[in-house]
């Protein structure tokens, strides 16, 4: 074929095969304008009574010993270092993709003897680029990037629930020693009925069947004791844990701390500091990178390669004194690879459509964790009031049966029963106090609140 021909054959051929390329090319499906509007399209949370301007999780408790615990906890939890590790994974791995942005350098030297001759030397230095032309590299490191940061905002919401667990679990070492003190009382008191029997029954004055209700109720007391304890010895087995060590005395203050109401902003300033939300936004990103990156290896690609070699009897003369240069540029576009490309590209937007419905899953869980922590901060008040109220009646009860007992207008069973009754309100209360002190920390890991940073050594 002449000459001229071809020179007019190949920018046919290039235009044909762009064109090609770029007809296959995905529609733009807006995931990530749709991720935004639907946060932005929440409503208003319900309000609160004597909210707080705290800024980070940690601020709601206001405890040195507490914030000992969660620094310890920061620096040796082994989850959290996992969490941490998996960044720097990621950091590496951008480097690896950012490289091939960047010429290829590569130097060579080899050398070769035949019989009967002097010993050859070839040096050689090449350099080898391909073009971006696409910006199908660039949208591969986009994707990395992305993947990067959604790691960065995982580690974030790691921090943050690992904290948050540090605090509730604080808590309720202090509400598992309340329940073995409420406990301990309410055995000590059976203890001293079952002897009040027995000498009333040595002097005639009690029956066999109030002894053994009364050792009935002193022995299931004793056993509700035993577990109370363990469970105070398993909590603080889970607390070395989140600390990060195998064992150790965990020192807990003796009465609830105050812990302070978070206060409930708008709903799209709530979302936007979630990590967990900025975490799933990003993955939908890095997805939607990928598949441009995915469309765009139908295109033609474009490489230049430039070569220095020079040939010696010694690798002194080898070493590029008077090199022959060489320059190569090459179009190259995939014809047909039986349908690989396209069902990658599909794939890798199939993969983008999974990412903005877990954004989707994320946001609607996350709404609805502000809310239920919001309504269970109402109702625990309630029933706070309601069972202090009930706790009351139930002390001046006590006292009416205990002074009907010895005037022996009422039975012991009688008597016990209202002694029962009196604890089980006690560690109701206790309980309810705990679980409206926890669901706060709730609250505010649910509204975003974050933790101080601390410099990392």
């Amino acid at each position: 074929m002449p000459y001229r021909a071809v020179s007019t054959l190949l920018p046919t051929v290039a235009c044909i095969l762009i064109l090609t390329g770029c007809s296959s090319m995905p529609g733009d499906h807006g995931y990530l304008t749709q991720a935004e509007a639907e946060r932005q399209s929440i409503g208003q949370w319900s309000q609160l009574d004597g909210t707080s301007d705290a800024v980070y999780l940690d601020d709601l408790i206001d405890s040195q010993e507490l914030a000992e615990l969660i620094n310890e906890a920061l620096a040796a939890n082994p989850g959290l270092q996992q969490t941490l590790l998996s960044l720097d994974i990621l950091q590496t791995q951008y480097r690896i993709t950012r490289s091939g942005q960047l010429p290829a350098v590569e130097a060579g030297l080899s050398a070769g003897k035949e019989e009967n001759s002097d010993s050859n030397y070839t040096g050689t230095v090449s350099v080898s680029w391909e073009l971006d032309l696409w910006a199908r590299i660039s949208n591969e490191k986009s994707a990395v990037a992305k993947d990067i940061a959604e790691q960065a905002e995982l580690y974030q919401a790691a921090r943050d629930t690992l904290v948050a667990e540090v605090m509730q679990s604080w808590l309720q070492l202090i509400n598992l020693q309340h329940s073995s003190g409420i406990e301990q009382q309410r055995v000590e008191l059976l203890e001293r009925n079952e002897q009040l029997i027995i000498q009333r029954y040595r002097s005639g004055l009690g029956t066999l069947e109030d002894l053994d209700s009364a050792r009935s109720s002193s022995s299931s007391a004793r056993a509700t004791l035993v577990s109370v304890q363990e469970s105070l010895q398993q909590q603080q087995r889970a607390m070395n844990v989140l600390l990060g060590r195998s064992q150790g005395d965990i020192n807990v203050a003796s009465d609830y701390p105050e812990v302070l109401v978070p206060l409930t902003e708008l709903p799209d300033q709530t979302l936007q500091r979630r990590p967990d939300l900025k975490a799933a936004f990003l993955a939908t990103e890095a997805a939607d990178f990928r598949t441009r990156a995915a469309y765009k290896e139908m295109l033609p690609t474009i490489s230049l390669e430039a070569a220095l070699s020079d040939n010696g009897s010694s690798p002194a003369e080898a070493l590029l004194k008077d090199p022959v240069w060489t320059l190569l540029g090459q179009l190259t576009a995939p014809l047909f690879r039986g349908g690989e490309l396209q069902a990658t590209a599909d794939a890798a937007e199939l993969t983008t459509a999974q990412s903005f419905q877990a954004y989707r899953e994320t946001l609607l869980n996350a709404v609805q964790e502000v809310e239920n922590a919001i309504g269970l901060e109402a109702s625990l008040g309630q029933q706070q009031e309601h069972i202090k109220q009930a706790l009351e009646s139930a002390h001046r009860n006590l006292e009416q049966y205990q002074s009907k007992y010895r005037s022996g207008l009422v039975s012991m069973l009688d008597l016990l029963e209202v002694q029962q009754q009196t604890f089980d309100l006690q560690s109701q209360l206790d309980e309810l106090t705990y679980q409206r002190l926890s669901n706060r920390i709730t609250l505010g890991l649910a509204l975003g609140l974050g933790i101080k940073e601390i410099t990392q050594e």
